[in-house]
């Protein structure tokens, strides 16, 4: 359904106005963001630039480390460092739980393996037992 996309942090909604407005900046900044390769907008059909919630987002991050000094191109690369951390992360957490799983399924195929060889030697008791006393 067409409102699906409304919820979507990705899909671009946002005029540079209201863009600008938003986020307390100028249209300049934006444009210059566009410009420079740093962020790239969607377009409308009148070929109007359309901003994303995660455009926003980015845009919000790069004017407060452009307020601490960095440039916009080392702001975009900590954006961008920070980005490929977050995965990383994401990545270490998955592989964490799949080997805390497969742990743990060894684990319980150990204990069912120990579980069974003691009944088989308790049957051999048994049988022995019962062979013994005949």
């Amino acid at each position: 359904m067409a409102l699906d996309r409304l919820d979507d942090p990705d899909h671009p909604v946002y005029s540079m106005g209201q863009a600008a407005e938003l986020l307390g900046v100028t249209p300049a900044f934006l444009r210059s963001l566009d410009a420079s390769g740093l962020l790239s907008p969607g377009r409308s059909g009148g070929g109007h630039r359309r901003y994303s919630r995660h455009q926003l987002d980015r845009v919000a991050e790069l004017r407060e480390l452009t307020e601490h000094g960095h440039t916009l191109t080392s702001a975009a690369e900590i954006l961008d460092l920070r980005a490929d951390l977050d995965g990383e992360r994401a990545r270490h957490a998955a592989t964490t739980e799949e080997r805390d799983r497969a742990v743990q399924e060894r684990d319980t195929a150990r204990d069912e393996r120990d579980t069974a060889r003691r009944e088989r030697d308790t049957a051999r008791r048994e049988r022995d037992d019962a062979r013994g006393g005949a």
